[in-house]
């Protein structure tokens, strides 16, 4: 009679390590230089940004500055009372002249066609700048009286040589040209009277010699 007695033992064993300290403390090692590397990184960029706002601040301020400046040498000016109105006298006076213009045209003053061309190119010839202030048109014609006024005296050479180059105007001459500025108003400033020019100039334009006129 035989007996087997098993001799095995599992504690006899070779056991495995599977996490020793080495590498755990190397791992540990790989985790916290990450970290490390990422906080400066994340620091890097911040700091960046911070260095980008600071001269956008900069530049912002500069230009604030200078906006500052230039609306201070250009400030927009108050309109001059006395310009505008001229202006409207002299926005006036066109309305006048085109409805004058019309009235003549369709025939509501009898046989006037003789006279309808003169008032058609006159009102065709505006000159920004230059106004008229009165026309007259005697006889069949021949005899042609031309007021106005103009913010400049040189629109007015190139007033007459538009208004004679008109198909009516044709072999008409003007004789006399008288170019002046109107009488000073006196005007209050600081407790005075002080004279100012107006800022124009007034002309009479006329086919007969005003001497000749008159006699």
């Amino acid at each position: 009679m035989s007996q087997q007695i098993n001799l095995f033992n599992p504690i006899f064993l070779k056991q495995k390590k599977i996490f020793t300290a080495v590498p755990m403390a190397e791992a540990l090692g790989v985790i916290v230089a990450g970290v490390l590397l990422l906080s400066w990184y994340a620091n890097y960029r911040v700091n960046q940004l911070e260095q980008a706002a600071n001269v956008g601040k900069t530049i912002l301020a500069a230009r604030e500055q200078r906006l500052v400046k230039v609306n201070a040498l250009y400030a927009p000016r108050g309109a001059d009372p006395h310009l505008q109105a001229e202006l409207v006298g002299a926005e006036a006076e066109l309305k006048a002249l085109h409805d004058a213009s019309s009235m003549l045209q369709g025939g509501a003053l009898g046989n006037t066609e003789g006279y309808a061309e003169y008032f058609r190119a006159f009102s065709r010839q505006n000159v920004n700048g230059l106004w008229l202030t009165g026309v007259s048109i005697n006889g069949a014609g021949s005899d042609i009286g031309v007021q106005g006024r103009a913010m400049q005296a040189t629109l007015i050479p190139n007033y007459i040589s538009r208004l004679t180059a008109e198909r009516v105007m044709h072999g008409k001459t003007f004789a006399s040209l008288d170019i002046g500025r109107p009488e000073t108003q006196a005007v209050q400033q600081q407790g005075a009277a002080a004279p100012v020019a107006p800022p124009f100039v007034e002309f009479n334009l006329q086919s007969t010699l005003v001497q000749e006129a008159a006699k």
